[in-house]
């Protein structure tokens, strides 16, 4: 069995409204597919999270990773990706070198998924639950004349749709931000889990300040309070305050990782496998976070595609730390306008406050290629 191609697929489409969070506004979304092919016609999807860096991202898959991989056993998944990882090294440990290898990886695993006939989370050694809650990732600022009440009847809509939990963003002043967040509170009721997102908006004095009100508002977590690469600060929030601490989204393998695990600086680490090595990585990354009896909860902002493998990633992980009546684990699953979210034969299944992890080969998921014309990228 042998690779013969690697195509690279950049879409974007227009949002009808656009939408913010603390960094900037969008007005279009974006997705980088890869598909890899072999001898014998098995095809496997893999998910890129790159924002606008998609058309780049392709040149680096089809110039650079592409010659690397052809004629090359796709099942030989570790092997590949040490390659890979290792041919950008010396300029690549981070960043889109990185997101495009999880991109490969993902659809390495499923072409194994498929040649074997079993789902992704079989070859990981398992699933300890074949569904999972997911919370509604949403309350994004649109241009309006009422916003907190725009914001109130989006969580509403979202307990009415079943969902448990949601997740808000901040990050737009410490004093606009708990307006905000105890308007949302009262919205949906003590029984819903919040969350909050700054999307590393604030410098530690702030975090602290605002992280005090959400203490009293009954947070899940507190989510990229600090830059990303501020690890000291990410340490004296979590030490400041008693709700959990979430972050790694924007951290890519597990030597990325290690910082943020080793120093104590999260209770909760995020990655995205589609940009912090793919599952091959990921694995390491919530094996890593298990040895300091650190959670792992991915981030989840992609297509079907990437939704599917991080519903099989997060399928095989234990529970931290075990228990009877263990902490859920609970799945992003992105609430906002997305027509590239959409882009596989069958929909992924939500039911009740819960998403079910596919049960086909591979993935489960089989993309609808004709889906991605109209948004492909020149």
């Amino acid at each position: 069995m042998q690779i013969t191609d690697i195509s690279a697929y950049p879409l974007r489409c227009e949002l009808e409204r656009p939408f913010s969070y603390s960094q900037k506004w969008f007005t279009h979304r974006t997705a980088l597919l890869v598909k890899i092919t072999t001898d014998d016609g098995t095809v496997g999807w893999g998910d890129v999270f790159c924002h606008d860096a998609g058309p780049a991202l392709a040149v680096l898959i089809e110039r650079t990773y592409a010659p690397l991989l052809k004629g090359r056993n796709p099942l030989d998944i570790a092997v590949l990706w040490d390659m890979i990882y290792n041919w950008t090294k010396d300029y690549g440990q981070k960043g889109l070198t990185t997101a495009a290898l999880s991109g490969i990886d993902i659809a390495l695993w499923d072409i194994f998924g498929k040649t074997t006939g079993l789902p992704i989370s079989q070859l990981l050694g398992g699933a300890f639950r074949d569904r999972v809650q997911g919370y509604a990732t949403g309350l994004y600022r649109v241009q309006s004349d009422d916003v907190l009440n725009h914001l109130v009847e989006e969580a509403r809509g979202y307990v009415e749709q079943g969902f448990r939990a949601v997740k808000m963003k901040v990050g737009f002043g410490v004093q606009e931000d708990i307006r905000c967040v105890r308007a949302i509170r009262q919205a949906i009721g003590h029984g819903i889990d919040l969350m909050v997102d700054a999307n590393h908006a604030y410098d530690v004095p702030s975090a602290i300040r605002l992280g005090r009100v959400l203490e009293e508002v009954g947070v899940a977590w507190f989510e990229e309070p600090v830059s990303p690469e501020d690890i000291e600060g990410y340490c004296a929030v979590r030490q400041a305050l008693d709700i959990p601490i979430a972050g790694g989204e924007a951290e890519f393998t597990r030597y990325g990782f290690r910082r943020f695990v080793c120093a104590g600086a999260v209770d909760i680490v995020q990655p995205d496998i589609c940009i912090a090595g793919g599952i091959s990585e990921g694995i390491k990354i919530a094996d890593l976070a298990r040895t300091w009896h650190v959670r792992c909860l991915p981030h989840v902002w992609g297509t079907a595609v990437g939704l599917a493998a991080s519903l099989h990633y997060i399928a095989a992980l234990p529970d931290t730390p075990p228990s009877l009546n263990p902490q859920p684990m609970v799945l992003e699953l992105d609430q906002t306008e997305h027509a590239l979210r959409h882009i596989t034969k069958e929909p992924i299944r939500f039911e009740n406050g819960f998403v079910h992890v596919p049960d086909g080969p591979g993935l489960g998921v089989e993309v609808d290629e004709s889906r991605l014309m109209p948004y492909l990228i020149d």
